[in-house]
């Protein structure tokens, strides 16, 4: 299992969610994806994004600094 970071500090929609989408495509099952957003619309776009997936997300840490998601890798 590796854990890779992916900071996407100070973009704005969509681009999170486009770099998310891709950096989930290079993990193997089992894999996690940490996440570092400032655009508060990721706490709604990033979920829907693993719904999609069929992965499974954890916000870490919401606050003034931004929002941390921890994504699992499961298929």
């Amino acid at each position: 299992m590796a854990l890779t970071t992916l900071d996407l500090r100070g973009l704005k929609c969509p681009l999170p969610v486009f770099r998310t989408r891709k950096a989930l495509k290079t993990l193997k099952p089992g894999d996690r994806l940490e996440v570092h957003c400032t655009d508060p619309l990721a706490v709604i776009d990033i979920p829907n994004l693993i719904r999609e997936t069929g992965d499974r997300v954890e916000i870490l840490n919401r606050d003034d600094n931004g929002i941390v998601f921890q994504i699992e890798k499961l298929s």
